[in-house]
């Protein structure tokens, strides 16, 4: 058999040679180095052949080189060349950049000892990470370097295409590092590996967890690939693996400006305080927020509570909608009025009579119930339901419950109902919704994300054109001459106070729901005593968006 027909096998791993006439394979587990080729001993101390020492032979210096490259030793490698420090410079940065956990060089063809310009061919297989095998054919001539016989250097010697002036790099899988945008495409999750971590651990504690479960997680085993780069690290050519777009992120509606803006004014207050805000326009939710004092659990989203004088946005439509009354009708507004078994009072005030968008903006609760105490029993709850109070949503990742507003039993549980006390109890997500659902016009499918949908369970229709209409100017005279006047330099606001007794009746929280421009949002403060606490919250959000 020629010498042209000699293969050599050299892997990283533990040393084991074998030898059979003229096959060398040579195997080393990682970690391992087979001993460093002496070149001293074979070819003197000083490059010349010795008489007890003969001159290496171009096959010989070929299978050392493979074995030196092989095993990783590349100083060794280099001093087998004419250029050894360009040498060693160059396979010492390819082998830190691919990092492989194997290489094996396999002699394809060796060089005839007596050809005037030998050249070895040669099999190169890397392996990397996530078990991908890179292979490819290379080849280097030897030439003279006084007496001996040396590996002619040429970077294309490690790869055909890498040249002087480019460099190999190792393109990672982890893909696009951001998992989750804002609606501005802020970062709100980024990747670690396959798993979604918030970029702020701060931000929308409430809802990071909905958008980590429902994020698709990258698959990023066996996707490296490696490509040629210029100096600058510009890619000229993928060498290897698949070229894939990175995934692109989910995106969410929450807009990180107006989450910080609602965490930093729940924050401002002591009490367990809660903050929702929506667009109506698109039903996208854009911050959910409670502070510390409120826990950990999702009460902004699902906690149920009495809404107090909110609810007189639904009691107003209900008595709108029947046809009796008008924005503009007058009515009488007592401090106090028995009904049924029940005396209704107001907070210590007596209006005489007053239009009804009058008693809407002062509050007045003496009105609002003798309005319910004439309607159907079942009236409210209609009525409620026309705000996305009965609705149901699946909302991915998320367990929200807008309201229960049940018919009342009779005139004297209608009269509590009507001002929000009674049997009702909505969440402030509710009612977010509904006062979403009066600056669209219509109904609203609250969204967490743009792309991944909301189920409608159980939908609703808002009330008409006409009770809208009534409600939106009565809710801004709430804001102009009315309990919200605390608000009137945070622009176009409109809303309705709140303050809804609980327990035994000497404790209330507090409460503001409305919109400005196309942000609707609701406010509570827990065991606040009034509105006020809730109203001063809504000016900080406000006045941060």
């Amino acid at each position: 058999m020629s010498q042209a027909r000699r293969r050599v096998v050299l892997a990283v791993g533990g040393v084991a040679v074998v030898a059979i006439v003229v096959v060398a394979l040579f195997v080393l587990l990682p970690g391992d180095r087979a001993p460093a080729p002496d070149l001293a001993s074979a070819q003197g101390g000083t490059g010349q052949t010795t008489a007890a020492q003969p001159q290496l032979t171009p096959s010989q210096v070929s299978e050392q080189f493979l074995r030196a490259f092989s095993t990783q030793q590349f100083s060794a490698a280099a001093q087998l060349t004419d250029d050894p420090a360009a040498a060693e410079s160059v396979l010492t940065a390819v082998n830190s950049t691919l990092r492989p956990d194997v290489v094996l060089a396999t002699a394809s063809v060796l060089p005839e000892d007596t050809a005037a310009q030998p050249t070895a061919t040669f099999q190169l297989s890397w392996q990397i990470g996530g078990g991908q095998t890179w292979k490819y054919a290379s080849s280097f001539g030897l030439v003279r370097s006084g007496q001996r016989w040396v590996v002619r250097w040429n970077p294309t010697l490690v790869h055909p295409r890498l040249v002087p002036g480019t460099k190999l790099a190792l393109i990672g899988a982890a893909g696009q590092p951001t998992a989750v945008v804002d609606k501005d495409g802020a970062p709100v999750l980024t990747w670690q590996g396959s798993t979604a971590r918030a970029a702020d651990p701060k931000l929308a504690p409430m809802l990071v967890g909905a958008m980590s479960r429902s994020v698709t997680p990258q698959d990023v085993a066996g996707t490296s690939r490696i490509a040629l780069v210029d100096g600058g690290g510009k890619e000229i050519e993928n060498l290897f693996g698949t070229v894939t777009p990175p995934k692109e992120p989910l995106r969410t509606t929450v807009r990180v400006k107006t989450q910080n803006a609602a965490q930093a004014a729940v924050d401002s207050v002591s009490a367990p305080a809660y903050l929702v805000a929506i667009q109506p326009s698109t039903g996208g939710i854009l911050a959910v927020a409670q502070n510390t004092t409120a826990g950990t659990a999702p009460k902004a989203l699902n906690g149920l509570y009495p809404p107090g004088s909110t609810f007189k946005v639904v009691t107003g439509a209900a008595a709108l909608g029947s046809g009796k009354t008008t924005a503009n009708t007058v009515l009488p507004c007592p401090g106090s009025k028995v009904i049924g078994t029940r005396t209704i009072r107001n907070a210590d005030f007596d209006l005489g009579d007053v239009p009804l968008h009058t008693a809407f903006a002062k509050s007045c609760n003496t009105t609002f119930a003798q309005l319910a105490a004439d309607l159907p029993l079942d009236a409210l709850p209609k009525a409620a339901a026309q705000f996305g109070l009965a609705a149901d949503f699946e909302i991915p990742g998320l367990t929200t419950q807008t309201g229960r507003v049940d018919a009342a039993s009779g005139v004297a549980q209608q009269a509590e109902n009507s001002i929000g006390q009674g049997t009702v109890q909505t969440s402030p997500f509710g009612l977010a919704l509904m006062a979403a659902t009066v600056a669209k016009g219509g109904p609203v499918t609250p969204q967490l994300f743009t792309t991944v949908k909301t189920t409608v369970k159980t939908g609703y229709k808002g009330p008409s054109g006409a009770v809208i209409a009534d409600l939106r100017s009565m809710m801004r005279e709430v804001v102009t001459a009315g309990r919200g006047e605390a608000l009137k330099g945070y622009g176009a606001v409109h809303g309705k106070t709140g303050t809804a007794q609980f327990g035994d009746g000497s404790q209330a929280h507090g409460w503001f729901a409305g919109y400005r421009d196309d942000v609707a949002f609701a406010v509570l403060v827990e065991n606040a005593g009034a509105a006020a606490p809730a109203v001063a919250v809504t000016g900080k959000f406000l006045g941060a968006i």
